[in-house]
């Protein structure tokens, strides 16, 4: 019945990539003969791989699918979250804060965020709570990147939600706990490349179906008239317009929410991420750093950059390739409240 649903081809592509992972997880399992290469990959790990890891790790579903779905609502002026990203999440990241943090780390040879914390600031209180943090918040936020990857499994290949997450999360924590970090890392460096192939064949996809670029975009631009008026009355003026700024009136609501709510919220707070920071402790000098700035930048442009870009010029595309509802409209239900469910007579 799967073979049927997904196609053979489909299957074993899945399956190869699934005994790369094992491999993946095994081979870290190997080189893992102490705790500091269990937990901070031996300090020894391959600039590529490091930056990979560190793309890998910083995009996730919310980035990619949330936030192209932002895109696709507010247009390209969110595209000013990929610069800050850039700049923030790896040029300040790897030039300032990660050759602190690798340096302290190995000087005062800690192995996870709270630890270095509590060893820079002499506090045992201090690495208690900040292990409780993350113990209460990073689940969540691995909740939201499950979901969206078992949904995904689930409708491409027409199997139950609930065996799609219990398969998940066998495999991840299988090359987890057998690998450790080297194992992570490793399998982070091979989902990165994906990611980024897959993201460029996707940007390809999408500007070709539309003509090329500039037709892309001018078909964009033709459809500022189709903005809903509760997006018009806070400022949105087609989704390849940046929205006005100013103060005090309704009509710069958007500009505020772009830049201060999406970009700078979220931009900012890639520096906070302990998952990340550990990252910078896993390699053996500065100048690993220095080499992974551009692979690091090159992979956010793409994966932020594609996935938003792709979802402002979704409303260009589904204007032109999307199938019209077919039938006949039964009713509206609550329409007075800003959006209206169609119950279609086939």
């Amino acid at each position: 019945m799967l073979a049927q649903a997904v196609g053979v081809k489909e299957i074993l592509i899945v399956l190869i990539y699934l005994l790369i992972v094992v491999y993946l997880g095994w081979l870290g399992y190997s080189r893992t003969k102490t705790a500091t290469d269990y937990l901070i990959a031996g300090r020894k790990i391959h600039p590529f791989v490091m930056a990979m890891s560190y793309g890998a790790t910083f995009i996730s579903t919310s980035a990619i699918v949330g936030f192209g779905g932002v895109a696709g609502l507010f247009g390209m002026s969110v595209l000013w979250l990929t610069f800050l990203n850039i700049f923030v999440g790896i040029f300040i990241a790897f030039v300032f804060l990660g050759p602190a943090a690798r340096q302290m780390g190995h000087r005062l040879d800690a192995h996870t965020f709270p630890e270095l914390l509590a060893r820079r600031f002499d506090s045992k209180f201090i690495q208690v709570f900040a292990g409780l943090v993350i113990f209460l918040f990073i689940p969540l936020y691995a909740a939201a990147v499950l979901i969206g990857g078992c949904e995904f499994i689930a409708t491409q290949f027409q199997i139950d939600y609930n065996i799609a997450l219990l398969v998940f999360s066998v495999i991840i924590a299988a090359y987890v706990v057998m690998g450790g970090l080297k194992g992570v890392m490793y399998s982070d460096a091979l989902q990165g490349t994906i990611m980024f192939i897959g993201m460029l064949t996707l940007l390809l996809f999408t500007y070709g179906k539309l003509g090329g670029i500039t037709p892309a975009h001018e078909s964009l631009g033709d459809l500022a008239s189709l903005v809903p008026g509760k997006l018009q009355a806070i400022g949105h003026r087609g989704w390849t317009a940046m929205p006005p700024f100013g103060f005090g009136d309704k009509q710069y609501d958007l500009w505020w929410i772009v830049v201060s709510t999406i970009t700078l919220g979220v931009g900012i707070g890639v520096l906070a991420q302990p998952q990340l920071v550990v990252r910078f402790m896993t390699v053996r000098s500065r100048r690993e750093l220095n080499r992974a700035v551009l692979v690091g930048g090159l992979f956010i442009l793409i994966m932020t950059g594609v996935a938003f870009t792709v979802g402002s010029l979704s409303n260009a595309f589904f204007a032109k390739e999307g199938k019209p509802f077919v039938g006949q409209v039964a009713k509206t239900i609550d329409a007075d409240k800003g959006h209206v469910v169609l119950q279609l007579m086939k």
